[in-house]
């Protein structure tokens, strides 16, 4: 029973090697045949926003900024934070829609089923939505993609971090998001490991019915805003070589490494010192391991700093230390070059893709191995020039490049084409009592929205003005509405 198994796996193998050698021809011929040109209303999930500030959250705020710049309407979809509930406008004309939601942990809401449906459907319609783009498998993701695939819309989903197979939360995590990539036309993740990730955590090879094809994920990564992170020589220290850490102070982030590195290190280099940006569960720790040692007066640890004077702890350093255990691309590596900084980092997840050697010097995550990335940043750092690496951050890691990558990933999940018979059986079969689950939710979903449109029809809501409310904005507005009414009354058919 065994080699037919083993031959199985083989089998499936080497289809999936050939299918991936052949997918970057056949995205590179689909690109050319896409229309681009078209301009979109695009709703981005996430229950991380602002004023939250993280990898997720700037992200978002960055990518909605470009997008609105090259001329797509952008409205944002999150929970609400403290007293902030309602519609409000941000830079630049992006609303953002703050819905009341309960906050179980780390920003993330309790699951609301159908509850948020109603909501939902009448800020679709009346933005005349024409892309959902959901960040991140969290609760608002996961819902608003069950949301618009019901309502019959496109549907593209980012992912920006890595997860395990392991434990009991992988397990259950990965299940959930089984499901929404497979209702999903089109999948982005910021760096090659990601992408590696999310395609095994999606089951993909690991049944009769193929997860997550690796030919629709797109790998677009981060970028930084190379004009608010610029070198700044004069803010150095004379005769002293700083080393900077801006970090949430967590055991994820290796906090644990970074107190046993910074004693060493110091013994080992009389003109080091570190200045250390951020708080978290672990900051006592450090700051117990930094007393012990007696280096007080070298170790400057500011707490918590607001994202616009990241820029400036940054310019203050020569060398930027990150110490993670799991990282799938982490932007703060990208904010230090770009700053003029040398980089010494643990070479786990997407990491090592971020830079090259000469300005990146990886280690593996223990004490050990930092220190002795550490002393090769050192030796060349006498030879290291900071508008240099600036300049080649900015050319390789700018928000243009992503926000046109992105236009063309809307472009091909509306070359999709697919049914809502279709998408069931395709969520059926996504696992023998879990895919039965699934059909049951949707199933449940579509026949909320069939009431939904029969107590409230989508040409009865009123439309909302765009930004700057003239003629032209209202107009692409009402083309847009006409098209989410026009996919509702197809969806009522079907």
């Amino acid at each position: 029973a065994r080699a037919p198994r083993r031959q199985r796996r083989r089998e499936m193998t080497r289809r999936a090697a050939a299918r991936a050698s052949t997918s970057a021809a056949k995205a590179e011929a689909t690109a050319k045949t896409l229309d681009t040109t078209r301009k979109h209303t695009i709703l981005m999930l996430s229950d991380f926003f602002l004023p939250s500030v993280g990898g997720v959250e700037l992200h978002i705020y960055a990518l909605a900024m470009r997008l609105r710049a090259r001329g797509h309407k952008v409205v944002i979809f999150t929970h609400a934070y403290g007293t902030r509930v309602g519609v409000r406008w941000i830079t630049n004309g992006v609303k953002v829609y703050h819905a009341p939601r309960v906050v179980m942990y780390d920003n993330c809401t309790f699951p609301n089923f159908l509850g948020a449906f109603k909501l939902f459907r009448k800020a679709c319609i009346r933005e005349g939505v024409t892309v959902v783009h959901a960040h991140q498998g969290c609760t608002f993701a996961h819902e608003g993609i069950l949301y618009a695939r019901t309502m019959g819309m496109k549907c593209v989903f980012t992912d920006h971090s890595l997860f395990g197979f392991a434990d009991v939360g992988a397990i259950h995590t990965n299940k959930l998001l089984d499901m929404t990539l497979a209702d999903t036309q089109h999948v982005i993740c910021v760096s090659h490991t990601a992408k590696e990730n999310t395609v095994l955590r999606s089951g993909y090879l690991l049944g009769g019915e193929p997860g997550l094809a690796p030919e629709r994920v797109s790998v677009i990564p981060n970028a930084v805003d190379s004009t608010m992170f610029t070198p700044d020589v004069s803010r150095r220290a004379k005769g002293r070589i700083t080393v900077v850490v801006t970090s949430r102070l967590m055991y994820r982030k290796g906090i644990h490494l970074l107190a046993g590195v910074i004693p060493r290190a110091c013994r080992a280099h009389a003109n080091l010192d570190f200045l250390i940006a951020g708080d978290g569960s672990m900051r006592g720790h450090l700051e117990k391991a930094v007393s012990d040692a007696g280096l007080d007066s070298r170790v400057t640890i500011l707490g918590h700093v607001p994202h616009d004077g990241v820029a400036d702890v940054l310019r203050r350093g020569d060398i930027f230390l990150n110490a993670s255990l799991t990282e799938s691309f982490c932007i703060a590596v990208l904010e230090a070059a770009s700053c003029g900084c040398l980089v010494v980092a643990t070479a786990v997840g997407g990491v090592p893709e971020v830079l090259p050697e000469d300005i990146l010097f990886l280690a593996k995550p223990d004490v050990q191995s930092l220190l002795d990335a550490l002393d090769r940043c050192l030796v060349a750092l006498p030879n290291a020039d900071v508008d240099t690496i600036h300049k080649r951050v900015k050319a390789n890691y700018n928000w243009d490049d992503v926000a046109r990558r992105v236009e063309l990933v809307y472009a091909r999940a509306h070359d999709t084409h697919d049914t809502h018979m279709g998408r069931f059986f395709r969520i059926y079969r996504r696992g023998v009592v879990f895919g039965k689950m699934l059909w049951c939710v949707s199933a449940v979903a579509r026949v909320w929205l069939r009431m939904l449109e029969w107590l409230e029809p989508a040409n009865s809501i009123e439309l909302a003005l765009d930004f700057g409310d003239d003629d032209k904005a209202c107009d692409e507005n009402n083309t847009n509405h006409r098209a989410v009414v026009k996919v509702s009354k197809r969806a009522r058919k079907v």
